[in-house]
Order: C-alpha cells, then structure tokens, then sequence
C-alpha cells in the first residue's frame, strides 16, 4: 500500500500506487550494526548469525474459540523453520504462527498465508482476516493509540482448514544470516523469493506430518503474486500438489498495467470503476447492477473514446461527463484532466470540502489532511499510518505474552528497508502465467479470488480482466472472482468478511 510498498501487501508498481510519507524502525541488529561501524562496508560484510541472541524454540499453547454455536479447541504455535543454502549451512529463519485443531486426521485442510509489499509480514492476514484473533481496523478500526486489545474473530477459517502464517525474511520477526549483499541476493527478488518460501511451505508440511493433507496457498496483494507461483512451483519442483489457491486484493499481473502515462487505456480503465464504487457507497447507491453499468462503459465507449482522442471532437468532452458523474468529482476539474482522473487526485479531491484525504486502499476510510492549502498531498495514508500500532502491539503481545514465546528482536509489520531493496526484475505476467499451468496441471485445483470494489491499491477490475483472459479449463467455476463492499482490506467489514467466509468455505468443501 504505497508505491512498491503497500500495506498487508504494498507493492503496487503501477497496480497498486500508495504514498509514503513514514520511515519504519530497523530491527534491533541492524540499528546497532549501523550504529557501531565505523566503515559501513566493512562492518556489513562482517554481520553474521554470531551477531544476533539466538530465537527461542518453537512454543505451543492451547486455546479455544466459539465458531458457529461450537467451541473449537486449538493448539497456537509460534516456531522457526530454518533456511538452508545449497551447501546445507542455514543462512535464514522463518517464524512462523500456526493454528492447528489436535486430534484431527492427516486429512484435514492446511493452509499457509502470505501477505505482500514485498516487507509486509503475515500480521493483516493473521489478525485482520481468518485467524482465531482480531484487531479490528478500515472504517471502524482501532486509533493507534487505541489499547492493542484482540478479540475471537467469528469469521475466522480455523473450522475449515489449519492455518499457517508465514513472515517472509526481513519482515516479522524471521531473520537473515548473511550479510547484506547476500541477503538481497538471496532473499530480496522476486524469483529467489518464491523459490525459498516454497521451500518453507515443504519444510513445515515434511516437519509435521501434513504431506498427505489437502494443501491451499492463500496470498495478499504481492503475496496474490506469489500464490499462484508458490503453487506452480510447489506442483513441478517440490513435489507437493495444492488444491486450492486464494488470492485476497492480488498484485496479479504486473505487465498489464502501465503508470497513466502510456497510450494504453489500461490503466484508467481499471482504476474508474473503483472510483464510481467509491461514489456510489457514499451515496448509499453502490448495487451489483450500478458497477455492471460502469464496468460495460469502461469496457466499450470509453476504451473507443479514450483512443479516438482529438482526433473525434466530442471523444473527451464524452469521456469527462461519464467520469464526472461516475466519480462525482466537479466537471470543471475533470476538464482540465481531459477526463484522466488519476489516483492521488481523486482520493484528494473527492473529500477536499471535508479538509480530509482518503485511503488508497478504501477511499472512503478518511483522515483529517495536516495540510489543506498545500498544493499537493503532503501525507501519508490514513489507513497505513494508523494500521501498523494496534496491529504490531496486538501480534508482539500476542506472541510474547499469551504464548510466551520471548524475543528480544523488533517485530517489522511492514519492513520500509525491504521494500527499498526490493529487485523486481521484468514486469512481467509471470503469475498469470503460473497460475493458468497450475490450473491447467491439476483438473480437481480451484481459485478464488476476493476483492473490495473502493481498492485503488489493487483494484478489482484488473482480476476482472485477467479472469475473462482465461481458458475455461473445463469448468467455468474453477477459477472465481467475488467482490465485496469494502477495500484493499474488505474483511474489515463484518458482512464483507462473512460473505468472504462463505465463498472459502464452497472452495474448501467443493470437489
């Protein structure tokens, strides 16, 4: 949720564009390397696992929850699977929160979470989404002054499928031992990136006896990158089958999308229709049949219009009057766009008269601007900024406390350092790619896909796209897009994450 960083997942290259305004803390052992080193190059080239308190040992607690009219008993665990170079020497630790019903079968669901950004951790998926634990955040969400109090999340998956949530290296509190040249190489791209949390997913299922069980890979936002490719190389290289996919507001076709700049109408096409959801929500207005109608101009008259240009006189002053009335923004601004309504200036001037700035990932999740009479937006995003205190206080008390499971070492929700460091290679479609051979290799694997109709982030009719692209694979159902009211983060809403429940719960009970 910010451009190339966005929050439960916060890449956004050209997908998903979010501002930026705050710096993230280093975890502790890299603020006291950069501390202590008087040659910054030397000392980095020294760093080693030497140099950190080592991490306690896995940590299990039993707890229950009422789901349904039922209580569930479970067994939480926090643990570390280590990553290995190909000479066997562990150059990483993964920590991992799992939550896991005892006395079940080999057969019972597993699933394994992965949030984005590249640097966000498995905290929004964790406790904003299908964990037993909830922090409430979006429209109604906590202040970060607010007491880090969770409570049972009545929509959580744990009655359909174990759960795991896995922090990627560098966010967390999972660690590399390498050095810094070494640790981008190997853990900080999108290629090596997928290659070792395959492994890790392997590791664990190897580790706990769950190679026999129905295998599902759920991924947020850049993590909606990764799941498809997870799955792919899970099938052809691992050696392990997955029967269900679940991207939740995905990044998931990095090529389609351009920076508004390009004579591709691409870009505006995807971003219109969440801005008329946006629109319409505020005026109570917002029907599957309204976004049908948005959807059906953007695909036809606009996209003709929009290539016309000059070249039809009345091509722009068209395209303005649509997007004025789709968006509700004043017509004589959209003029002077030539009907090119880009991000930052909708989220800023559809709440202007308020003095308040919307959230790239629910635009209509607002907070007060700290400066109205600037010329240009000179904050950060009222969700991201006000998101990352109760949801780091919740898990870090969470972990600490409830299972007891110490450390000394900070927990990064969303590591701004990784996210720099970042190589993204080729934009490509590459999980797009992915996901039609996975699909394609497996005839029982289905998908679903979730979105909320006001993310600006990730928006809904990029998946819209991408899914009218694809072979039917035999079954039209076996790949399905469902959108809810809401955002980036739709499960903040009680009715969205129901909704969502009910469509995981078809995935994980249907053959």
């Amino acid at each position: 949720m910010i451009r190339h960083l966005q929050l439960p997942g916060f890449m956004r290259a050209a997908c998903c564009a979010c501002v930026l305004s705050a710096s993230l803390a280093l975890s502790p052992w890299v603020a006291a390397a950069a501390d202590s080193k008087p040659n910054a190059e030397a000392s980095a080239d020294k760093k080693s696992d030497m140099d950190m308190p080592p991490l306690p040992a896995d940590k299990t607690i039993h707890q229950s929850i009422r789901i349904g009219g039922r209580t569930l008993s479970y067994d939480a665990t926090v643990g570390v699977i280590p990553v290995r170079d190909a000479k066997g020497k562990k150059i990483a630790e993964v920590v991992y929160t799992a939550y896991t019903v005892p006395g079940g079968n080999a057969r019972r669901p597993v699933t394994f979470a992965f949030n984005g950004g590249p640097g966000a951790s498995s905290v929004f998926l964790n406790m904003g989404a299908i964990g037993p634990k909830r922090i409430q955040f979006g429209v109604e969400g906590n202040m970060p002054s607010d007491a880090a109090i969770s409570s049972d999340n009545p929509d959580t998956w744990l009655d359909l499928s174990d759960l795991v949530f896995i922090d990627p290296v560098g966010t967390g509190f999972s660690r590399s031992l390498e050095d810094e040249g070494a640790t981008k190489k190997d853990f900080y791209s999108t290629e090596a990136d997928i290659k070792y949390l395959s492994r890790v997913v392997y590791d664990w299922l190897v580790q706990h006896g769950r190679l026999r069980a129905p295998k599902y890979v759920m991924g947020e936002s850049y993590g909606g990158y990764r799941a498809p490719r997870i799955a792919y190389t899970l099938q052809t290289q691992m050696g392990v089958g997955v029967s269900g996919l679940v991207m939740v507001s995905p990044y998931l076709d990095p090529a389609a999308i351009g920076d508004g700049d390009a004579l591709s109408p691409l870009p505006w096409m995807i971003n219109l229709p969440s801005m008329a959801a946006a629109h319409l929500e505020s005026q109570g207005k917002l029907t599957p049949a309204a976004m049908a109608d948005v959807q059906s101009y953007v695909r036809t008259q606009f996209v003709t219009d929009f290539l016309a240009g000059r070249s039809d006189p009345g091509a722009i002053n068209r395209i303005v009057q649509k997007v004025a009335g789709y968006t509700g923004l004043d017509q004589a601004l959209v003029t002077k766009l030539d009907g090119r309504v880009d991000i930052d200036t909708f989220l800023r001037e559809v709440h202007r008269s308020d003095k308040k700035i919307g959230s790239v990932y629910d635009s209509n999740v607002t907070a007060w601007d700290p400066f109205p009479g600037s010329a240009h937006r000179a904050s950060g995003d009222p969700i991201l900024e006000s998101l990352i205190a109760p949801t780091t206080s919740a898990i870090v008390d969470f972990v600490t406390r409830e299972v007891g499971w110490k450390t000394d070492a900070h927990y990064a929700a969303l590591s701004y350092e990784v996210n720099k460091d970042w190589d993204r290679g080729e934009t490509d479609d590459k999980p797009v790619a992915d996901l039609r051979k996975a699909i394609a290799n497996d005839s029982n694997m289905k998908v679903l896909i979730a979105h909320g109709y006001n993310d600006l982030s990730c928006p809904f009719f990029t998946s819209q796209l991408v899914l009218d692209q694809l072979p039917s694979f035999g079954q039209a159902q076996r790949v399905k897009l469902s959108v809810y009211p809401g955002g980036h983060m739709f499960y903040s809403r009680d009715a969205s994450a129901a909704a969502f429940k009910a469509d995981a719960a078809a995935l994980y009970g249907g053959k």
